[in-house]
């Protein structure tokens, strides 16, 4: 019990785990709006706008900084972190996805051929994220992480 008493009391913690959680919620609202159908998947899915990724890792790296300062090795490595997270969510998980949905039109030509495919086989094409989307989620982490360390 108290090991969960001191992890729910930590901010740095709260930080990062709440950047995910407001990310993962608006994501499913954007969704929601554009699509006009809710999908619950979107609560736990990669992918969209904004980047959940990038947002759990600049909240970590922005409460660090604020707790230990910039010159320190706690920072140095929640930085390096943030920026490997981003580079991959913008870099090989985008072009997974890219991968993904021409695969996926490559089954369609195939059911259409009447060829027997079964549903498990489509790819999940939200995989990555755009710049845009990581730099929005990189911009609620910073702000979730200053408003819960300020508290």
């Amino acid at each position: 019990m108290k090991f969960l008493t001191e992890l729910f009391g930590n901010r740095i913690f709260i930080s990062a785990a709440l950047g995910w959680f407001v990310a993962q919620v608006l994501k499913t609202l954007i969704h929601m709006f554009i699509t006009k159908q809710f999908v619950m998947e979107r609560m736990v899915g990669s992918g969209g706008m904004p980047s959940s990724h990038s947002a759990t890792v600049c909240g970590l790296a922005t409460a660090v900084g604020i707790r230990y300062g910039g010159g320190s090795y706690e920072f140095a490595m929640a930085a390096i972190l943030a920026i490997v997270v981003m580079h991959d969510a913008m870099g090989v998980r985008m072009e997974t996805g890219r991968q993904g949905k021409v695969l996926n039109e490559m089954l369609e030509v195939f059911t259409n051929m009447g060829k027997q495919i079964s549903a498990e086989a489509r790819l999940k094409e939200f995989v990555g994220h755009t710049p845009l989307q990581v730099l929005m989620g990189a911009i609620l982490g910073i702000i979730i992480a200053v408003i819960v360390m300020s508290v």
